[in-house]
């Protein structure tokens, strides 16, 4: 794999900040493509070059911290509550090894399951969600536990919930000069699991071609009272299931155990738009989906 850029030096060519301001200062000056972990990037230029000046961010060690803390309250950014903070540069081999809070297992569920250990050693939770890929494992975790993701440049810093940055395939709202530097996930209530699901056509080593995230909090009373599901590699963007949240909220455990026996209801799922390729098509795609939920279902109320 090459680097070019003609009439420049090398050290200008690959930028290996030691800091986030140092980073950040060389956005500022110029575009760069951003480095973390590659495992997407240098696929994506197999045969090519990556086009200069390319900015490798794997020396800043403050992106590479995975820590409990006070985040900002979502909706109230004056307010903060306790959470997870998941450096943009944690790769997912050190997230497998954190210690995480009950209702977070749905982080360590995805993590196992992207790519094998080679891709977990190198790949970052930061560089799946600025690939933004429609079938990015993290994406569906992440939303279905009411994660924002926090970006920086030398002009602010903003927080944003993450349904809100990435905005289509490959899209996302990060301006030229700005770096995403960590998830915030907000810690869960008491009583609260959490799951992922995928399906590819072989065990390991392999993309989506549905993935389903569930997580949930039964009352006293084995009542569900909160539901928050989504679904990824069936729509442009990985996306939330708001009418079938609100259908299941105040069912309880008993009743969903038969529920999550039957074909979950097709109008639930109107929020997805699955496409036909290589992985499936359209219609195989929305029954997948609908017959993974049913098997999330049927997890979470078991006990």
């Amino acid at each position: 794999m090459r680097v070019e850029q003609s009439g420049v030096r090398a050290d200008e060519v690959w930028l290996q900040p030691v800091d986030l301001d140092q980073a950040l200062a060389h956005l500022q000056r110029a575009p760069a493509t951003v480095l973390a972990g590659g495992t997407d990037l240098y696929p994506a230029a197999v045969g090519g070059s990556l086009r200069g000046p390319v900015l490798d961010l794997s020396a800043v060690a403050q992106l590479q911290q995975v820590s409990m803390t006070q985040i900002p309250e979502r909706g109230d950014a004056s307010r903060s509550v306790p959470g997870l903070r998941i450096g943009a540069g944690v790769t997912w081999s050190q997230l497998l090894r954190a210690s995480l809070p009950d209702g977070l297992q749905a982080l360590h569920l995805a993590a196992r399951e992207i790519g094998g250990v080679q891709i977990q050693n190198r790949g970052t939770v930061g560089g799946n969600l600025c690939n933004a890929s429609p079938a990015a494992d993290s994406v569906p975790v992440l939303l279905a536990l009411d994660a924002s993701v926090e970006f920086r440049s030398s002009r602010a810093t903003r927080i944003l919930a993450l349904s809100e940055f990435i905005v289509g395939n490959r899209r996302t709202v990060l301006a030229p000069d700005e770096l995403l530097t960590a998830v915030l996930v907000p810690l869960p209530a008491p009583r609260t699991r959490s799951l992922f699901l995928k399906f590819g056509h072989r065990r390991y080593l392999v993309i989506s071609a549905v993935s389903v995230a569930i997580s949930a909090r039964f009352n006293a009373q084995r009542h569900l009272e909160h539901c928050a599901i989504a679904v990824g590699a069936c729509s442009a963007v990985p996306t939330r299931l708001p009418g079938l949240e609100q259908r299941l909220v105040g069912i309880g455990r008993d009743d969903l155990l038969a529920m999550s026996g039957q074909p979950i209801d097709a109008k639930l799922l109107d929020e997805l738009a699955p496409i036909d390729d290589v992985r499936g098509s359209a219609n195989f795609r929305r029954e997948l989906a609908g017959r993974l939920l049913a098997r999330g279902l049927f997890e979470m109320a078991g006990d």
